[in-house]
């Protein structure tokens, strides 16, 4: 048998020549000028002989696809089976792309496969070609598909396959897969569509909420997907059997899935939550039809879900798609493949797989600025606090990584010292002490940098200060929260509202604020005044990267756990309390310059805040318990050092409440 193939170097395509490969019979492969050797790395990835493939030159968008008449000439009477396999598969694409390939192409394949005498003509449909019929769609339909013109690619597919079914030269077989996902044994794809666009979401609820606690997830409609390697066999299969022309085939999963139940299952393939209860795409449904399209065109509205969508990395013309009704027979396909172990296998089978290979390939974050020196490399890093501790780490990290480093502190001594050993590296650096404290001083601090470097890329409100003091303490000390409140709130408020005009007129900045773990769960006895001063912080860096968001000017805090430096060297107990070193805090720290998410967390962190939700009167009871079991330090109470030695039991609940401030 000879076969002509088009698109034989696409998703699905290369997974056919791979099976035909093992059959008798030539196999002729359509390729584009200069593309040759893409069917040499499709062979040996596959692991084909790459001298079962004769190629042919052609192109998509060419009248006879762009083969010579000598070509034409050399294959007449040598084609049993074309098989059209190439097209546009992206619900993003525009009208004319989708036109020129789906529909043009189509129509010269049929052309050139009537004069190479082809015995029967194979398309690769498409379900998208019912649109979006509310019921069940079987394999004899065509004419009842509702909504094509809600998205070109919809539309195409069903006017390529219409030029097939109105022609009467060629015998034919149309094949209509649902959504193709990864290979089913090893995740392999080459593009995220389909339920790709959801992952990054279930990766972010993943990484803020415990597994343990189930999560709203979108109701939505039939979610129909199949594995690629199941759509490979089955047309390869069924293209080789007898009495199989005339006939269209859907290759999907039947019965098929719930949006929700695919999402819970890819969900738990990522460990996170459970997804147990759906919000419907339909919500709004109840809303009348012309008020609901004018709110939904209102300027601000559709900013908002322009903005949400692209942080989720999520197309808006997957929107239309979340709530579809129609559901797909299969009695066509399920004849033709009787017999054989030919099947699609259950999602939760090879779900995992599919997750890892998007995760290690795919993940937007990972495709974009993979590594800190591709992120801050020339650009202007200004850390507070930043001649000891984290803020220490941090500079040698972004010096190393190619920033130009400002370090600023109070100690010039110590700044000098740290700006020597940063050169020495060979580091671009440069110091400015500061009293954070004067607010006027930070003003100054900020216009000099500015002066001096031309603007702020990245600003990390780093400094601060913590005091340890129960309020039973507190009462004539009222001083302790001027203070802390002066430095980790209005300090940080104070260089960031100075270089924001600065940051929007060089098109964007990122602004990352140093907070606490406490805050997430606004418990945190003996530490009200620190707590409130960088709960404040959290409060205004939100309201301000909601405003700023339209100038590119991102906000970031980062929760951190409790760290080992210089700042609870005066608490004792801490000496025998789990906690970060200074670098894996600057893992944290890398996390958000990298993704500049809203907020960065650990598992710890969310647990804490999960819990003050789900059960506020137990978790303040465990906050009471740790405030009776870690009494003020001698230096809180005023009274000499001496040697801290844990209980048992403060041992046992520092371990439970691993990276808390006790």
């Amino acid at each position: 048998m000879g076969v002509f193939i088009t698109g034989g170097t696409g998703f699905i395509g290369k997974y056919l020549l791979a099976n035909l490969a093992q059959r008798e019979g030539d196999i002729f492969v359509l390729v584009r000028e200069g593309s040759e050797a893409k069917i040499g790395a499709l062979c040996e990835l596959l692991r084909v002989d790459a001298d079962r493939f004769t190629l042919v030159k052609g192109d998509l968008t060419a009248p006879m696809l762009g083969l010579s008449a000598a070509d034409q000439d050399k294959l007449y009477n040598r084609v049993d089976e074309f098989i059209h396999s190439a097209a546009i598969y992206d619900i993003t694409a525009n009208a004319k792309s989708n036109g020129d390939i789906n529909v043009e192409g189509t129509r010269q394949a049929l052309e050139l496969a009537k004069v190479l005498g082809a015995k029967c003509f194979n398309h690769l449909s498409s379900i998208a070609v019912a649109g979006l019929y509310p019921g069940v769609f079987n394999e004899q339909m065509f004419e009842q598909a509702e909504g094509l013109d809600i998205n070109p690619y919809l539309r195409t597919k069903h006017d390529s396959e219409a030029l097939v079914r109105q022609q009467t030269e060629l015998p034919y077989r149309i094949f209509r897969p649902s959504m193709v996902v990864g290979h089913s044994k090893t995740g392999e794809i080459d593009k995220i569509d389909g339920p790709y666009y959801l992952f990054k979401t279930l990766q972010k609820l993943r990484d803020i909420l415990p597994s343990w606690i189930p999560a709203l997830g979108i109701q939505g409609g039939e979610f129909n997907m199949v594995p690629v390697d199941y759509v490979a066999d089955a047309i390869d299969h069924i293209i080789h059997t007898e009495d199989t022309q005339g006939q269209c085939y859907h290759l999907v999963d039947n019965p098929g899935t719930k949006m929700i139940e695919a999402l819970d299952v890819f969900s738990r393939a990522a460990h996170g939550s459970r997804l147990s209860v759906g919000v419907s795409p339909g919500v709004t449904g109840f809303i009348p039809g012309p008020i609901r399209a004018a709110i939904m065109n209102l300027p601000a509205v559709q900013h908002l879900i322009e903005q949400t969508l692209s942080s989720l990395n999520i197309p808006k013309e997957a929107l239309g798609l979340l709530d579809l009704k129609t559901r797909f027979d299969d009695s066509n396909t399920r004849r033709a493949l009787a017999g054989t172990e030919i099947s699609v296998p259950p999602l939760r089978d090879y779900a995992g797989v599919l997750w890892d290979f998007w995760e290690r390939n795919l993940d937007p974050q990972r495709m974009g600025s993979q590594t800190l020196e591709e992120h801050v490399d020339g650009k202007v890093v200004l850390i507070t606090g930043a001649s000891s501790g984290i803020g220490l780490s941090l500079a040698n990290r972004v010096a190393e990584a190619g920033a130009k480093v400002i370090l600023v502190a109070r100690d010039e001594d110590n700044l000098a010292k740290v700006e020597a050993e940063l050169l020495a590296k060979g580091a671009e650096v440069a110091y400015y002490p500061c009293d954070l404290n004067d607010l006027d001083a930070c003003d100054k601090l900020i216009d000099d940098v500015i002066a001096d470097h031309g603007g702020i890329d990245v600003l990390v409100n780093n400094a601060g200060r913590s005091i340890r003091r129960s309020l039973k303490l507190t009462y004539e000390r009222f001083h302790d929260f001027e203070r802390t409140m002066q430095l980790n709130y209005f300090a940080p408020v104070r260089l960031t509202m100075r270089a924001l005009p600065s940051m929007v007129e060089r098109g964007g900045a990122h602004v990352v604020n140093i907070s606490t773990i406490a805050v997430m769960a606004g418990y945190a006895p003996k530490f009200s005044a620190y707590v409130a001063s960088k709960s404040a912080l959290d409060a205004w860096s939100r309201s301000a990267g909601a405003e700023y968001r339209e100038h590119n000017v991102s906000f970031t805090n980062v929760h951190m756990p409790l760290v080992r430096t210089p700042m609870i060297e005066a608490t004792k107990i801490y000496n025998f309390a789990p906690t970060l070193s200074p670098e894996e805090a600057v893992a944290m720290i890398e996390e958000a310059l990298l993704e500049q998410p809203a907020e960065v967390n650990t598992g710890m962190g969310s647990a804490m805040r999960a819990a003050s939700i789900l059960a506020p009167k137990l978790y303040e009871l465990l906050m009471s318990t740790t405030y009776k079991m870690f009494p003020d330090s001698a230096a809180a109470q005023g009274l000499p050092e001496e040697e801290v030695k844990p209980t048992p039991e403060q041992v046992a609940l520092s371990a439970l409440m691993s990276g808390n401030y006790l």
